[in-house]
């Protein structure tokens, strides 16, 4: 059974870091490239970052240069470095398999998702 659970938001004024950790099921991890995702009020969730089982990284243009993700295989856990955070940054941040790799290997679009971890920037 798919098990996301996401950790380490809060509240942090703009120019500020926060690190976010996601703990994923066997089944999820081992098979798939993990993304981290966010969904800011009023708007569609959108892939933020994405990395691949192998370590390759992509990045959204809108935090590209300020966001980190990474991956320990040993403990099926990924993880999102935010740095320079701007206002606009403030979302409920979710992690999942990366979107495109999971439907071209199942046919199936992601459908559990862990409860989320809320970031909001001000100040």
């Amino acid at each position: 059974q798919v098990q996301l659970v996401e950790s380490g938001g809060g509240l942090v004024q703009p120019g500020g870091s926060l690190r976010l950790s996601c703990a994923a099921s066997e089944d999820i991890f081992s098979n798939y490239a993990m993304g981290w995702y966010r969904q800011a009020p009023g708007k569609e969730r959108e892939l933020v970052a994405a990395i691949t089982r192998g370590g390759s990284t992509n990045y959204a243009d809108s935090v590209k240069g300020r966001f980190t993700i990474s991956r320990d295989n040993a403990k099926n856990t990924v993880y999102l470095q935010m740095n320079s955070l701007k206002p606009e940054d403030t979302a409920v941040y979710y992690c999942n398999a990366d979107e495109t790799h999971f439907f071209i290997a199942t046919g199936r679009y992601l459908e559990v998702w862990g409860q989320g971890t809320l970031v909001t920037v001000s100040s």
